[in-house]
């Protein structure tokens, strides 16, 4: 195991029921409470009405900052940043999915800081060392592992930049992960959360060390996990044991447990962020078409992970393979697993047209050092024409 430090400062609750038996302890000192919630289906499932029942009947203000998009924008964590400002507002609950818990991360930094929140803490990294508005969040869509991190994607829309940055400050102080919550999230939804999540632990397990390591031990046990829930949930999406499953093992992927030790690699992230400044297309779906391409790119590179990703996680026999042929069948198992799910398999299928500017595209993609050979631009335009 290479040296690390490890820090994580959420507190979570977890199972049925959790979210009326711990709100109103955990929102107890606040007065002003700004509600942050995304389109609306919270108003559909019955989450909105039990959340505010509780936080009236403990006398609390309740400001709502709602409509918050898939890609959160930069205009839209100003926005919440000043309903906070304008009402004083001492917690921020954020209920919902990865994009409402990033965009409420950052409306935790931005309000409580007079500079310019894109410039100092997006654009490059920043050093918090002031109090950031005090965050809590109610998941009901599982996939990024968002509530146990200070990560936090955001897209600006004028120089078309989407990009993340964890800072531990941004942590929310507790999460409430009730399962049953996340019924009555639509298939493709599942499945789509399912998998950003794999593809989260595979960033991280195909990267050095290569050598045996507590984190990759975790991160393959994790992946056969993800797999059968997924499975699982395709088949019945009201299991609530693969759902439950699918909910803590998003969390697993993104608390940084797994990342200990760890170089990472999330190069095909930083390409499906890009896509995504530009066409606004699904994130986990957007990764679903990547993940194939990028490995088979980066696969004779990294062969002994491969290999060890095909026999441990999608159990193909190694006998009568070599190495490299082994790696390749993991990759191959990973794109029929993608196809049995009936998720996407190219870019047109995402909405990507031939008009789409790809190379401007790939020429402002984050170039990452931590995987299997650092790319060139002209590598990630092949890769996404090989996707189209």
């Amino acid at each position: 195991m290479n040296n690390f430090v490890f820090e994580n400062s959420t507190k979570v609750y977890f199972g049925k029921g959790c979210v009326a038996e711990n709100l109103p302890a955990l929102t107890a000192a606040a007065r002003t409470i700004l509600l942050a919630y995304g389109g609306g289906s919270i108003k559909k499932n019955g989450v909105y009405d039990e959340i505010t029942a509780i936080l009236r009947s403990t006398g609390k203000q309740v400001v709502e900052f709602d409509r918050i998009m898939p890609n959160p924008t930069y205009e839209k964590v100003l926005e919440g940043a000043a309903l906070v400002r304008e009402n004083q507002a001492d917690l921020i609950l954020a209920v919902g999915g990865g994009s409402v818990m990033d965009c409420c991360k950052a409306v935790s930094l931005a309000a409580a800081y007079d500079g310019d929140v894109w410039r100092d803490f997006w654009a490059k990294p920043g050093i918090i060392d002031f109090q950031t508005v005090p965050l809590g969040v109610v998941v009901t869509v599982s996939g990024t592992g968002s509530e146990c991190n200070g990560g936090a994607v955001i897209t600006n829309q004028k120089v078309k930049v989407k990009t993340g940055r964890d800072y531990p400050a941004l942590n929310a102080r507790f999460a409430l992960l009730d399962p049953a919550y996340t019924l009555s999230v639509p298939r493709t939804q599942i499945l789509s959360g399912g998998f950003d999540t794999l593809s989260h632990i595979m960033e991280i397990y195909f990267s050095p060390p290569d050598t045996e390591n507590v984190s990759d031990d975790l991160a393959e046990a994790l992946m056969r996990g993800v797999i059968r829930d997924l499975r699982a949930a395709a088949r019945d999406p009201r299991d609530y044991a693969a759902r439950s499953n699918l909910m803590w093992e998003a969390t697993m992927a993104e608390n940084r447990v797994l990342k200990l030790g760890k170089q990472t690699d999330f190069q095909a992230h930083m390409m499906e962020h890009q896509l995504g400044a530009y066409t606004d297309c699904n994130h986990g779906l957007g990764l679903a078409v990547l993940h194939p391409a990028y490995y088979r790119h980066i696969c004779e590179k990294g062969t002994v992970k491969f290999a060890r990703f095909a026999a441990r996680v999608w159990g193909i026999d190694p006998v009568g393979r070599s190495e490299a042929e082994l790696a390749r069948a993991g990759v191959e198992a990973l794109a029929d697993f993608i196809r049995e799910l009936g998720l996407p398999a190219t870019l047109r299928e995402l909405g990507v047209r031939s008009e789409t500017p790809l190379k401007e595209i790939a020429d402002s993609v984050p170039l990452t050092p931590g995987g299997y050979g650092k790319l060139t631009h002209a590598e990630v335009l092949n890769i996404f024409k090989a996707c189209y």
